[in-house]
């Protein structure tokens, strides 16, 4: 049988990795493109019930999605590098694998270390005042916290798409005793500005869905261009 082949378990983790990519990845656009503006213009009563009652369950999808995914995505790499060896790296699957496989991983950790814990404490100060108690105190800046890093990872998936899309659809000119290292510290450069932007920054241009969307598609090119100018 096929799928009994390292091929084969190589094609499972890859239908894993899509299906739990889809549904991590299509909550995130939800949340941003569909919840927030719903939140904006509806009543504070709806509001605090959806929060208290649909959030919750829409997380534990978003969360396990992105650590599926996440999971997925590391065995995948792991099992070509061992078929490939690890001079494969240094392809141009290599390169444009590893560029949105570090998206995908600061996304995941978003998810983990920053939005999921700001949103618990967004839905324990709801319930506390659907119950009839006080809201806590610090549940807006949590809130707006998790907003401005759920927006940052709405930008870094549009270029992590394309980039895990184009590992294996679009090849790089990669030279064979090509220096990494500029190459390397560019893009760390540019994504861990925007990484820290999440973290203690404003939206600036991501305030609005078309301009998350827009500047996606702008740190789409860049990063890109950035590739073709280094190989």
């Amino acid at each position: 049988m096929a799928l009994l082949t390292q091929e084969g378990l190589l094609f499972l983790f890859r239908w894993i990795h899509f299906l739990a990519g889809v549904t991590w990845i299509g909550i995130l656009y939800y949340f941003n493109f569909v919840q927030g503006s719903f939140f904006a213009e509806t009543d504070t009563s709806t509001k605090n019930g959806c929060i208290q009652k649909l959030v919750p369950r829409a997380l534990w999808w978003f969360r396990w999605g992105a650590m599926l995914t996440f999971i997925s995505g590391l065995l995948l790499i792991g099992l070509t590098v061992h078929q490939a060896g690890y001079e494969f790296l240094s392809t141009s699957w290599g390169v444009l694998i590893l560029t949105g496989a570090l998206l995908g991983t600061l996304m995941w950790a978003n998810v983990w270390f920053v939005i999921w814990p700001a949103q618990k404490v967004v839905i324990q100060s709801t319930s506390q005042v659907m119950g009839g108690g006080e809201a806590i105190p610090q549940a807006a800046a949590y809130g707006a916290k998790a907003g401005l890093v759920s927006r940052t990872n709405t930008l870094f998936s549009i270029p992590m798409l394309f980039f895990m899309g184009g590992a294996r659809h679009l090849s790089v000119q990669v030279g064979y005793d090509m220096d990494f290292l500029p190459l390397v510290i560019t893009l760390g450069v540019i994504i861990l500005a925007l990484e820290l932007n999440a973290i203690v920054g404003q939206l600036g241009p991501m305030k609005t869905v078309k301009g998350v969307i827009v500047s996606g598609f702008a740190l789409t090119a860049v990063l890109y261009g950035i590739i073709e100018f280094f190989v």
